[in-house]
């Protein structure tokens, strides 16, 4: 469902996203981004540059959140504009669990002008943010 922008209102939550990270999706995620940094999957090279294990891609936590947004929204092409800053990283252990990483986000505030709100968003990861104040302008319907 496409969400309307009547219908939205400012310090709406959005419904939060829980995501499980693990070896397997880092070697998806090289695939598709070609991004073959073997901080993202060999223990001895991320360790070696003083990671605590391997860590996962920022793009790939940039676009969990992505996610989030474009499912709130109802239309990936709703997205305007989003941005951050890449704070902590997304330790993967090699456990056959994974990491966890809690997405979450609100509605800032209001543009009548063009229908586009402002969300905050949160990206979480061993009780902790990763992602240094990532906001997101969508348009919507």
């Amino acid at each position: 469902m496409i969400r309307s922008f009547a219908e939205v209102a400012v310090n709406d939550r959005l419904s939060p996203l829980t995501v499980r990270v693990t070896r397997a999706d880092l070697v998806k995620y090289a695939g598709a981004s070609l991004d073959f940094n073997p901080i993202h999957w060999s223990e001895t090279t991320a360790t070696g540059v003083g990671l605590p294990d391997v860590i996962a891609h920022g793009m790939l936590t940039m676009a969990l959140v992505a996610r989030l947004v474009t499912d709130w929204a109802g239309d990936p092409s709703a997205l305007v504009r989003y941005g951050t800053k890449f704070t902590r990283p997304v330790v993967v252990p090699d456990d056959g669990v994974g990491a966890t990483v809690e997405v979450s986000g609100r509605v800032m505030d209001k543009n009548d002008e063009d229908n586009t709100v402002r969300l905050e968003l949160t990206a979480m990861f061993a009780g902790k943010t990763v992602l240094g104040r990532p906001t997101a302008v969508v348009r919507l319907a």
